[in-house]
C-alpha cells in the first residue's frame, strides 16, 4: 500500500525538492501542501515543483485526516518545531527539515512524544543517503580505515546581502544553517563530542549579527574533528568536502555533490589496492530520494530506522553547542 504524505510549509530552502521527491516516489501517495502564510505562498508557491499539486486551505484538513500517515515539515526553521508538534500530536510521522530549531528542550519533548506514540521523527539531513557518504560509512564499519583519529570538513556558500538578516536570526549563522549537515555526519562517525569549541565571526562586515565565517572543533577521547563554513565563498559547491582519517586508511569526499571519492589503504583489502585510488560510487539520484525511501520503508515496518531518535537529539544538541545556544543539555 502506498503511504499517504503531505507537506506542511514551503518556506524552507529544501521545500520544493521534498515535494519533487514525494511526487515521483511510486510508494508515496502525495496528497498536497499547506502553507499558513499567504505572503509566502504567493512568493514561493509558483515554483515548478508545485505545479498541479493540491493546496489545503487549513491545517485541520491534514491533521484530522487519519489516512495521512506522514508530514514533511518545511516551514521556516523558527516555526518547524510547532508544526511538527501539531503533526505528532495528531498521530503523524514527521520528516522534519533541518536544523531542528533553537529550543533544545522543546525538541527533546517532541522526540519523547514521538517515542511515546511510536512515531517516526526523521531529520532532513541530505547527505545520509549520498552514495559517497554511504561508501565512507561502509569502510568505517567494516574496519577498513582502522581507528578514526581525525575528521575534517568544509561546506560553504555564497549568499546575497539581502538574505543575511534571515540567516542572522539564529545564533551560529552559517554554521547553524549549513554546517549542521556535516555535524550530522560527524556525530554518525564519532558520536557525541566531549568538548565543542567554535569560532563565530562576522568578517564581511554586512549584517554584523550574522556569523559568516565559522569553524567548529569537536574533541573526543582519541579523535578530533574540525569543520568550517563561510557565507561568502566564490563557487563554493566544488570545494565542499569531507575527510576521514584512520590508522589503516582514509576517505576523502570532494566534491560532496555529485560525490567524488578517494580511498587510501595501508594494504590491499577486498577489491581495493594499497595506497590512493579513485572510487566510482555512481551518481546521486536525488538529494532527498534516499531519505524518503528509507522513511517509507520504516513506516511500512520493512526495516528499523537508520538513525535513532537519540541520534537526532545528539545532533541537535551538538549543532546548538557549536552555535553557542546551549551547553551540556544531555549531561
Amino acid at each position: 500500500m502506498r503511504v499517504k504524505m503531505v507537506q506542511y510549509g514551503i518556506a524552507h530552502a529544501h521545500a520544493s525538492g521534498k515535494v519533487d521527491a514525494m511526487t515521483k516516489n511510486a510508494d508515496v501517495d502525495f496528497c498536497g501542501v499547506f502553507e499558513p502564510d499567504p505572503q509566502i505562498r504567493a512568493r514561493r508557491g509558483g515554483a515548478s515543483a508545485y505545479e498541479g499539486v493540491h493546496w489545503f486551505e487549513s491545517v485541520k484538513e491534514i491533521l484530522e485526516d487519519e489516512s495521512i500517515a506522514a508530514v514533511a515539515i518545511e516551514g521556516q526553521v523558527r516555526d518547524n518545531l510547532a508544526f511538527a508538534r501539531e503533526a505528532i500530536e495528531h498521530g503523524k510521522h514527521v520528516w522534519l527539515d533541518k536544523p531542528a530549531g533553537d529550543d533544545m528542550a522543546e525538541f527533546d519533548k517532541l522526540l519523547a512524544l514521538a517515542r511515546d506514540k511510536k512515531l517516526l521523527a526523521q531529520l532532513g539531513y541530505m547527505f545520509r543517503y549520498n552514495p559517497g557518504f554511504q561508501f565512507m560509512f561502509d569502510r568505517i564499519q567494516d574496519g577498513s580505515l582502522g581507528e578514526i583519529f581525525s575528521v575534517r570538513g568544509r561546506m560553504s556558500t555564497g549568499i546575497t546581502p539581502d538574505a543575511r538578516p534571515d540567516w542572522a536570526q539564529h545564533r551560529g549563522g552559517v554554521l547553524f544553517e549549513l554546517l549542521c549537515h556535516l555535524i550530522d555526519i560527524v556525530v554518525a562517525v564519532l558520536g557525541r563530542p566531549d568538548k565543542v569549541t567554535s569560532f563565530l565571526r562576522n568578517d564581511l562586515g554586512i549584517t554584523p549579527e550574522f556569523s559568516d565565517n565559522t569553524i567548529a572543533v569537536f574533541e573526543y577521547e582519541k579523535a578530533i574533528a574540525t569543520i568550517e563554513s563561510a557565507a561568502m565563498e566564490v563557487s563554493a559547491f566544488p570545494s565542499r568536502r569531507f575527510e576521514v582519517y584512520g590508522t589503516r586508511g582514509s576517505v576523502i569526499l570532494e566534491p560532496l555533490e555529485p560525490p567524488g571519492v578517494r580511498l587510501c589503504l595501508s594494504e590491499a583489502r577486498d577489491d581495493y589496492v594499497e595506497g590512493w585510488q579513485i572510487i566510482d560510487v555512481g551518481k546521486t539520484v536525488g538529494r532527498y530520494d534516499g531519505g524518503l525511501a528509507a522513511m517509507v520503508a520504516d513506516i511500512r515496518g520493512e526495516k528499523q530506522p537508520d538513525r535513532s531518535l537519540h541520534h537526532e537529539l545528539i545532533v541537535q544538541e551538538t549543532v546548538l553547542r557549536a552555535s553557542r545556544g546551549v551547553q551540556g543539555f544531555l549531561l
